[in-house]
């Protein structure tokens, strides 16, 4: 395909592009929020339960994405060959409030296959430049086969009238070399002002959730979850339709028939309303007694079997611990047997960071460039620090560093950083370090010793000669 060579042939692209993705977005987004339609449900028998029964949703899409997201996150930004992270680049991020705002866009990426991180020229404060993230159902961007990178990238927003309706349409094309900003007139987009920055490069770098090498768009975390997510809630739905039938007693009139039943307004009655109103009716022959009988209530346990069963599907494919199920056997686990059945889900987060890290890096390169005017090589080894995925307890964590630091293994400025302190708080350590240093040189000496015993000597041992006899 060739690409487009004009602004207004790239909005048209992209454009459709986006469009013609967006309503399995939307769809996706929909499961994530739990306001999906439900499936599998006969259209008569919604018709006829009417509002009587609401459709019974058991939002595990929800729990697949925030299950991963609450491991992911990010506390720094660091060049390997720096003993601190980067102040400046975390002042950045801060000041951009991305601390929720990533958050928000992992969430979108996890769920709609991708977010993006925009980066843009801030008028009040030019050494803290804007950083943003946009959502998937706004943004869309054309990357380059060959090299990776974003070659242009489109946002359109909507506002809305008090009546919810649209009153005004706008456009942001995001080139290498330029950004255009359009207004909707009447029936295409209208240019009303550029910046023709020079970057070389489009400011906005996508976030990618599972992307493969034929498919660089990604792939969302619900896309095997979907189809046993929309079984479950057709289950449940079903047990509270069969709790309307079967879990009181049921009823039934041998010698009436059903056209004999009328509502409180004198209308006859249908034979499922008549059925639904728990009376089983029998047509017989004239003169035959009228008998009635009632059947016991039935067990709906098929149900809870069946939807049990579904959730150890979903637990296997998501990685996810049977307790996050509500999958519970009659001995409590103990630590180790938690931290054993939370493997995949911790490798599961340790790959995300990979993905996303690599996501922040380019972000912060393009902030670096934004206030410099140049780019710095040196970003091109940054490293995104990450809390820990496997969320240990603080004595678990504690006990662990302690360890490490006992054995030589780590330096203390490291055992500390392990245990979470910030930049500052370790700073403060280390100057309190240095004053009982200076008051107590010994005690200081004395603790290096004990934590890095010199190494033993093995030569042998000669008598002096004059002790030989």
């Amino acid at each position: 395909m060739a690409l487009p060579t004009t602004d207004a042939d790239w909005v048209t692209l992209l454009s459709l592009l986006h469009d013609s993705e967006l309503p399995q977005l939307q769809l996706l987004d929909r499961y994530y929020e739990g306001t999906q339609p439900l499936a599998y449900m006969h259209p008569d028998i919604q018709r006829e339960i009417g509002d009587r029964i609401r459709p019974v949703v058991i939002n595990w899409p929800q729990l697949v994405v925030d299950a991963i997201d609450e491991r992911l996150d990010v506390e720094g930004f660091r060049l390997p060959d720096e003993e601190e992270d980067d102040d400046d680049l975390w002042r950045v991020w801060q000041e951009n409030n991305l601390d929720e705002e990533s958050a928000m866009g992992r969430v979108d990426a996890l769920t709609m296959k991708r977010s993006y991180l925009a980066v843009g020229t801030n008028e009040d404060d030019e050494a803290t430049p804007l950083v943003t993230v946009e959502s998937p159902l706004e943004m869309y961007t054309y990357v380059d086969p060959r090299t990776r990178k974003p070659l242009a990238a489109l946002k359109r927003t909507i506002e809305r009238d008090s009546l919810a309706r649209i009153s005004q349409q706008y456009a942001t094309l995001y080139l290498p070399d330029r950004t255009v900003w359009y207004d909707w007139s009447g029936n295409a987009f209208k240019e009303t002002q550029r910046d023709e920055h020079k970057l070389g490069e489009v400011p906005v770098v996508p976030l990618v959730n599972r992307a493969r090498t034929a498919d660089r768009l990604g792939r969302s975390e619900l896309a095997s979850v979907i189809p046993l997510s929309d079984a479950a809630n057709k289950i449940a739905t079903d047990m509270m339709v069969a709790a309307e039938f079967h879990s009181i007693p049921f009823r039934t009139v041998f010698g009436v028939g059903p056209d004999e039943f009328e509502d409180e307004n004198g209308d006859k009655q249908s034979a499922l309303q008549v059925i639904m109103g728990k009376m089983l009716a029998v047509p017989a022959e004239d003169g035959r007694e009228i008998q009635a009988h009632e059947f016991s209530a039935s067990s709906l346990t098929n149900f809870h079997d069946t939807i049990n069963q579904l959730a150890k599907l979903v637990s296997s494919l998501a990685g996810l611990p049977p307790d996050y199920m509500g999958l519970t056997t009659d001995n409590p686990p103990s630590a180790e047997s938690r931290l054993a059945g939370e493997i995949r889900l911790i490798k599961r987060a340790e790959r995300k960071m990979v993905g996303f890290g690599g996501t922040y890096e380019q972000t912060a390169r393009l902030v670096r460039r934004f206030q410099t005017g140049e780019w710095d090589p040196r970003l091109k080894r940054l490293e995104t620090r990450w809390r820990d995925a496997s969320a240990p307890t603080e004595a678990q964590s504690a006990d662990a560093a302690t360890k490490k630091f006992q054995a030589g293994i780590v330096p203390l400025r490291q055992t500390r950083e392990d245990l979470g302190y910030t930049d500052a708080q370790i700073a403060r350590m280390e100057e309190e370090d240095a004053k009982k240093a200076e008051q107590n040189p010994l005690a200081d000496i004395a603790r290096g010793l004990a934590t890095n015993p010199l190494p033993q000597t093995a030569e042998p041992v000669t008598e002096p000669a004059d002790a030989v006899a």
